[in-house]
């Protein structure tokens, strides 16, 4: 079969929930993965940054293959040998006190609403079912009813009300109107350190340190989204150490098992996940010693072999080449870390076009926001290869013909 025959059957049989570039892909290695027609292309999506480790990083891949051959999944209703390693290394890891596991970030997301109004209900003492959560403008934390509700994105609400009431949305980058809409049923502030899915939106320096703040004297929880942000993505374990603070919750996955098996943890303090009691949240698959063996190798890995320094290395000359570029339909180069977004003008007409040329060209990257490319490749890449990049990315970026 060739990649048309399985495009055919995957519209064929496939529900049209998704708009993928047309190229079938079936290997990949570190940076690398190869389409069914035999094809090399430079990975620079990391699936969303799920696979800031690479493709099938060896040491990942045994460490699943080893453990998937002593045990899998025992429920939470018994205890494995994985999890407390697991709990261990991560909060010595992010400086966090206690870890609840997950599988998917919009799970982690949905833990962390549960967690916060009940702190708010115990804790703080705001009236019951009056909680409230401050989240931002353009956010994207999940795809989940809840989650989708509080989005200002019409096109991932549309269709899909009612929603769940309790969220009020003010824009991102602006710590003045996170104090003025606190009130005494603030419960949480749920932000992204910079917003990936709206095309790699970098806050003002200083923002998330004045947020913390103004949290902490309302008494109001402060939590980072930092499923695409952390682990290494921006050039730090997590983009808040670029602040120097510490949330009160931080979410993290997607690169937590290196793209291997689904796996999310929220990492509090002691006293908001002290308010869950047994019985009143949980997940079967949540905590599986697959996951967190899995989860354990990929953050070794991350520190072992430096990918973090070489995130905020190879970032730092990746964006500087960007900006090197003379096109005319730039209008801006923004990121941090190897999380990079080239916003075009509205006369490109659209992001996704070049994508496909892109793609043509030997390199795969997504589109947001219409008019943003978002390059973000493993954090294994290096000089040569982004070098190599460039050398396809300039030319489609300067070409007066694509539009």
């Amino acid at each position: 079969m060739n990649s048309k025959d399985y495009i055919q059957l995957e519209d064929a049989y496939g529900a049209q929930n998704y708009k993928p570039l047309d190229v079938v892909l079936t290997r990949g290695e570190g940076i690398w993965i190869w389409d069914v027609d035999g094809n090399r292309y430079l990975d620079c999506l990391s699936s969303y940054s799920a696979v800031n480790q690479g493709h099938c990083h060896p040491k990942i891949m045994r460490a699943l293959i080893e453990q998937s051959q002593r045990l899998t999944l025992t429920s939470r209703a018994f205890r494995n040998d994985q999890l407390g390693l697991f709990y261990e290394e991560l909060c010595e890891l992010t400086h966090s006190h206690k870890v609840l596991p997950m599988n998917s970030g919009a799970e982690a997301v949905e833990t962390v609403i549960k967690a916060v109004r009940k702190w708010g209900y115990k804790v703080k003492g705001v009236a019951r079912d009056q909680a409230e959560i401050i989240v931002c403008a353009n956010n994207f934390h999940g795809r989940t009813i809840t989650i989708v509700g509080f989005s200002t994105d019409e096109h991932y609400r549309e269709g899909f009300g009612p929603f769940t009431p309790g969220f009020k949305a003010i824009p991102f980058g602006n710590a003045r109107a996170l104090e003025n809409a606190i009130s005494s049923n603030t419960v949480g502030f749920l932000v992204e350190p910079i917003q990936g899915e709206a095309g790699v939106i970098v806050p003002p320096a200083g923002y998330l340190a004045d947020a913390k703040k103004i949290c902490e004297k309302n008494n109001v929880v402060f939590i980072l989204d930092e499923i695409q942000t952390g682990l290494g993505r921006t050039g730090k374990i997590l983009a808040e150490e670029h602040d120097h603070i510490e949330a009160d919750l931080t979410l993290v996955g997607k690169a937590l098992s290196g793209g291997f098996y689904p796996i999310s943890a929220v990492l509090s303090n002691v006293e908001v996940l002290g308010v869950l009691r047994p019985g009143e949240h949980g997940s079967t698959f949540g905590g599986n010693p697959l996951a967190c063996a899995v989860a354990r190798m990929a953050l070794r890995v991350l520190v072992e072999e430096g990918m973090v320094e070489n995130a905020a290395k190879m970032g730092e000359y990746f964006i500087s080449q960007l900006r090197n570029i003379k096109s005319r339909l730039i209008k801006e180069i923004r990121g941090r870390g190897l999380l990079i977004g080239v916003e075009l003008l509205p006369e490109a007409g659209g992001a996704r076009r070049f994508c496909e040329k892109l793609m043509k060209a030997g390199l795969l990257c997504k589109e947001t926001h219409e008019d943003t490319i978002r390059f973000a490749p493993p954090l294994v890449i290096k000089k040569d290869e982004i070098d190599w990049a460039l050398e396809k990315i300039e030319p489609v970026l300067m070409a007066a013909d694509i539009c």
